[in-house]
């Protein structure tokens, strides 16, 4: 057995308890870390499993038949707890709430969910950015549901057109052309600005980014290229896996010329770039891509995310070793006052860093740590 694989049972560390503090201060609508940096996104994982196996995530030689440790519903949040966190999280300034998992598509009547979070209003009135993250293999047969109950927008994983590339890649034998079924089948049902996010590793689908590029520039879809990241314990990640975001760039470019654009928000963890059109400037009929580079061009400077965990744990980093415990808050009693007291201050004491302290690292030291899988948080 490879040194590597360690029972992620293990890396679930006993939450932190969260304090509440004895005065209760009012919501402002602006709340700052210990860094300076505001709250105004929240990603919500609604389930630890997931259909694929993809090796940077949930590799099979860990998550295989025999896995024991997946979440009983009891520990779930439910619908009606998740959304009443998110209206406290909106209260702090959180504007774009993410859907994911794990697959977010297998949590049963999802839909429901995203009806109740849709109903959502920040303190002005105004209707929040609501989206999901999914494998893709469920969405054909979900698309117009999901759009029906209110959610937005969509983005999909994708690691590769070819298909023997992607089959081995999601590591189930999923077929490539139900994705893509499953992407046309949410332009169709009227998702808007859906988005296409490939990781890339290199010496596994590197051969893949002029193919995807290809395919869809000029469709509507925003195509990202990210990093391999070392998030969890359990990938393997080594720094030599992974091809910087400045490398996909020059290669598209040798085929498709692009120019750099401005960011769309604050945060924005993605570099984007537009594809040239014939009078040399960005021709929006054509597209663009967007690069992610949390190994090589470290943003922790601007993240404004947080993560709550399908059991109701809050994480302030994708790279976190520990969450504070917010389901017990939920279930013993908390108003939500004491609830918006507990995240505010959480929030305010947050001073996570982690991929800027890496990549002051030389690669040799760049090892992973003890952190909770990414299938457990989110992407």
């Amino acid at each position: 057995m490879s040194d590597r694989v360690i029972p992620v049972l293990d890396q679930r560390a006993a939450p932190l308890q969260p304090r509440i503090p004895t005065a209760l201060p009012t919501a402002t609508g602006v709340l700052q870390d210990g860094l300076g940096r505001p709250l105004h996104d929240l990603r919500i994982s609604v389930t630890d499993r997931c259909n694929f196996r993809c090796a940077y995530c949930m590799p099979k030689e860990i998550f295989d038949k025999d896995y024991q440790y997946y979440l009983p519903h009891s520990a779930l949040l439910s619908f009606e707890e998740i959304t009443r966190l998110s209206q406290v999280f909106v209260q702090h300034g959180v504007r774009k709430l993410r859907l994911t998992g794990g697959e977010p598509l297998l949590r049963k009547h999802v839909e429901n969910l995203i009806a109740q979070l849709a109903g959502l209003r920040t303190p002005d009135g105004q209707p929040l950015d609501l989206t999901l993250t999914t494998n893709g293999s469920l969405l054909r047969r979900k698309a117009q549901v999901l759009k029906d109950a209110g959610l937005q927008r969509v983005t999909v994983s994708l690691d590769g057109l070819d298909d023997a590339v992607f089959r081995r890649m999601n590591d189930v034998d999923f077929p490539v052309a139900e994705v893509l079924d499953g992407i046309a089948a949410a332009q169709q049902a009227g998702l808007q600005h859906i988005k296409v996010n490939m990781v890339v590793k290199r010496g596994t689908n590197e051969d893949q980014i002029l193919p995807m590029a290809r395919h869809f520039r000029g469709t509507g879809v925003t195509l990202r290229f990210i990093e391999y990241m070392d998030v969890g314990a359990t990938n393997g990640w080594c720094m030599d896996e992974v091809l910087p975001s400045a490398e996909v760039i020059a290669l598209l470019q040798r085929e498709l010329p692009l120019v750099p654009l401005e960011a769309t928000a604050p945060g924005e963890t993605a570099q984007r770039w537009g594809y040239v059109g014939a009078d040399g400037r960005h021709d929006p009929a054509l597209g663009e891509v967007g690069v992610i580079s949390s190994v090589t061009q470290a943003f922790c400077h601007e993240c404004s995310r947080a993560r709550l965990s399908t059991e109701g744990q809050l994480y302030t980093c994708l790279f976190a070793d520990q969450g504070w415990d917010l389901r017990t808050l939920l279930r013993n009693g908390s108003s939500d006052a004491q609830l918006s007291a507990a995240v505010a201050d959480i929030w305010q004491g947050r001073t996570d860093r982690y991929s800027e302290l890496r990549s002051q690292l030389p690669p040799s030291e760049a090892a992973p740590r003890r952190r909770i899988e990414m299938s457990y948080i989110g992407g």
